[in-house]
């Protein structure tokens, strides 16, 4: 009965306002994605720095350092490598299964799922719950890494954003792919990939109308990460010199195998 009257209750005039507003903004159709890519762009920058954080937390946490090192590892007891990772699993297994079982896995597929099959809608609490549950793993031990979490994060909040402006399916999908670039390109300081990635993977189709929104929202997550961890490179990849053409027929092999591995891959599934 209270549920009833609830629904029924008038809106206030703060929320008659906000209606109206976006009413008329949804008139001017690109000038509405540019202002949602920028708050998606935000709350992704923020968010990729959050995680990030959230990790260092639960290194400290688990190990008692934020920054883990292989010397460190070394030298760490034997039974503690085991017991830390079966706590880790512990902890994030009733995470998902009572709070969004939706994050279990590596979160692109489910983000693919998403758009394929439930027009890109995305439960908001999938963002937090898939935080938290991927950084304990990651910071337990578990083998995980930070890609799959923050693209599922992403798009969470991507798609959270297009349900709150109750915008059309196409739109949240839209919504969705500035979420995913917008994570990437927080997380492994790549704006360009972060978009492209989207476009490809995630929607797996490109428009010049879905583009742009895209590489705005990548852009800003990348400019808000950069502020708080500085714009060096987030791998260090050792310097590579050329000593004979000779390595060049196993560099041959080795493109070959792994297009008959991939193309084997393809047939198979």
């Amino acid at each position: 009965m209270t549920k009833d009257l609830e629904d029924t209750r008038p809106p206030t005039r703060f929320g008659l306002f906000m209606e109206r507003w976006l009413d008329r903004l949804r008139m001017n159709e690109h000038l509405f994605d540019l202002l949602a890519a920028i708050v998606i762009g935000i709350l992704c920058g923020f968010g990729a720095v959050a995680f990030r954080l959230l990790i260092d937390g639960c290194h400290t946490l688990f190990w008692g350092e934020s920054h883990l090192t292989l010397a460190f590892m070394e030298g760490v007891p034997w039974w503690r490598r085991i017991l830390v990772p079966a706590l880790g699993g512990l902890l994030v297994a009733p995470i998902v299964y009572y709070f969004a079982r939706e994050a279990k896995g590596h979160g692109v597929p489910e983000v693919m799922l998403a758009v394929a099959t439930r027009k890109g809608i995305i439960r908001g609490r999938v963002a937090i719950a898939k935080a938290i549950a991927s950084a304990i793993t990651i910071a337990s031990g578990g083998s995980a890494g930070r890609e799959g979490p923050i693209i599922q994060i992403g798009s969470a909040l991507g798609s959270w954003v297009g349900q709150v402006l109750k915008v059309s399916a196409r739109k949240i999908r839209t919504f969705v792919g500035c979420g995913a670039a917008a994570g990437i390109a927080a997380t492994f300081n790549g704006p360009i990939a972060g978009a492209l990635f989207a476009v490809e993977v995630i929607l797996g189709e490109f428009g010049v109308a879905q583009f742009g929104p895209i590489v705005i929202s990548s852009v800003l997550a990348t400019v808000i990460a950069r502020h708080h961890f500085g714009s060096g490179p987030v791998f260090d990849v050792p310097k590579y010199e050329l000593a004979s053409t000779l390595e060049l027929g196993p560099d041959l092999l080795l493109g070959l195998l792994c297009g008959v591995a991939v193309s084997y891959t393809h047939l198979t599934l």
